[in-house]
């Protein structure tokens, strides 16, 4: 089945399918800032597809091409594929299904609020400044940088970005470490004009020590000095906790498919 991919000036032709969508991965690409956009016809579209680093939306009429078409490459091969959450979502999860069957499972992921001018900065900085004295916490620079790139666990902190020299232009980073080494860190997963989707994560045997917690604290606490949001999604109800310790609110929670393509 034909899809049309639509080039960066094309984009604002799908927007009007995408609008009420809370998402800051979604905004990334209308804006012309990352990812890649679909249609099932470019010059009338009636439905259309976001993919953006391991994610992919749908909206409007339901497509197989969309589902299947176009998606695997030799970088990917693991996608979160999210249905809409109008009348025609379950109907969009169907059509996953029927493509990918024992390929695909359905989870629930957790959406926070974006509530501009919520956090508490006091109570941050508090957060940051309890950080262990035998530890650093400090922007993610070029040698972090090519630290996150050596460990699976950490990869998805730079891995939209071709080089250090892009991430230092457009993404925004902190780590935690220890005698230098990169222990845990929060960055830029995505970009998009109004702000950052925050990763996160901590090296297995260094968990359970709040590092998370401060990386979260200090990146939210960069993002207030440069006038950017800091917008959240939840894999599980551990995300969730942290982002409401760190000031966030829960919104909701919505269905999306794991996919080996």
């Amino acid at each position: 089945m034909r899809i049309d991919r639509l080039s960066s000036s094309e984009v604002d032709r799908i927007a009007p399918l995408f609008a009420g969508w809370e998402e800051s991965l979604i905004w990334s690409c209308l804006q012309g800032y990352m990812g890649e956009a679909w249609a099932d016809n470019k010059e009338r579209p009636q439905a259309a597809r976001i993919l953006l680093a391991d994610f992919c939306y749908f909206v409007g009429k339901v497509n197989r091409g969309l589902v299947t078409e176009e998606i695997k490459t030799h970088s990917r091969d693991f996608v979160i594929m999210v249905p809409p959450m109008d009348e025609t979502g379950e109907a969009w999860a169907k059509e996953i299904e029927d493509a990918y069957g024992d390929c695909c499972k359905r989870v629930e992921r957790y959406a926070i609020k974006k509530e501009p001018g919520i956090f508490d900065k006091e109570k941050l900085e508090k957060i940051v400044a309890g950080l262990e004295p035998q530890y650093e916490v400090k922007l993610i620079d070029e040698d972090i940088f090519w630290q996150t790139r050596e460990q699976e666990w950490a990869k998805d902190f730079t891995s939209q970005y071709a080089d250090y020299e892009e991430y230092h232009k457009r993404g925004l980073g902190v780590a935690v470490t220890y005698q230098g080494s990169l222990v845990a860190g929060a960055s830029s997963y995505t970009v998009y004009r109004e702000g950052i989707e925050i990763e996160i994560g901590t090296k297995e045997e260094f968990r359970r020590k709040g590092f998370a917690a401060v990386c979260g604290a200090k990146i939210i606490l960069e993002c207030m000095d440069r006038g950017l949001y800091p917008s959240w999604d939840a894999q599980n109800k551990w995300s969730v906790a942290l982002a409401e310790k760190l000031g966030y609110h829960f919104d909701r929670t919505y269905p999306a498919y794991e996919v080996f393509v």
